[in-house]
């Protein structure tokens, strides 16, 4: 039995960078920081920052490029996978990568980060829906994501 799966959660450190392959498809870049802290034995509080690159092609790319920037919390699950590649001055490359296969956003736009590229900023008051009222239209503009 194999398993290679990796679920984090953290800020994009940069706004996601997104092309289309000869092919079509969409692929998008981003990075996750990630931070653990500690006490080490003298007492002293620590703390280390990791960068997880971030892979996503197809419709989730698509959706990262629309609705993330740089600041935004985000749950980012998936695979690692490992490229290497020759550099054109013949050294040999090498990157671990999270590949996503599933993507969450944990904070509304505007609240702890950067709003989309596009994105009106969230309501600070609750919609009307959040207030009961059922015969409300939902508008797309209200989605918080």
């Amino acid at each position: 039995m194999n398993l290679n799966r990796a679920m984090i959660i953290g800020n994009l450190t940069r706004d996601p960078e997104s092309r289309t392959t000869p092919s079509g498809q969409s692929v998008c870049n981003f990075s996750v920081a990630t931070s653990s802290q500690w006490t080490d034995s003298q007492g002293q509080k620590q703390e280390r920052t990791e960068y997880h690159p971030i892979v996503a092609w197809g419709k989730l790319a698509d959706i990262c490029q629309q609705y993330l920037a740089k600041g935004r919390k985000v749950y980012v699950e998936g695979r690692l996978q490992t490229r290497e590649w020759e550099a054109q001055d013949g050294a040999k490359k090498q990157r671990t990568e999270i590949v996503a296969e599933n993507m969450i956003i944990l904070d509304r736009a505007g609240a702890g980060g950067a709003p989309a590229a596009g994105q009106p900023p969230a309501p600070s008051s609750p919609s009307k829906i959040d207030q009961g009222v059922g015969d409300q239209e939902i508008r797309v503009e209200d989605i918080p994501f």
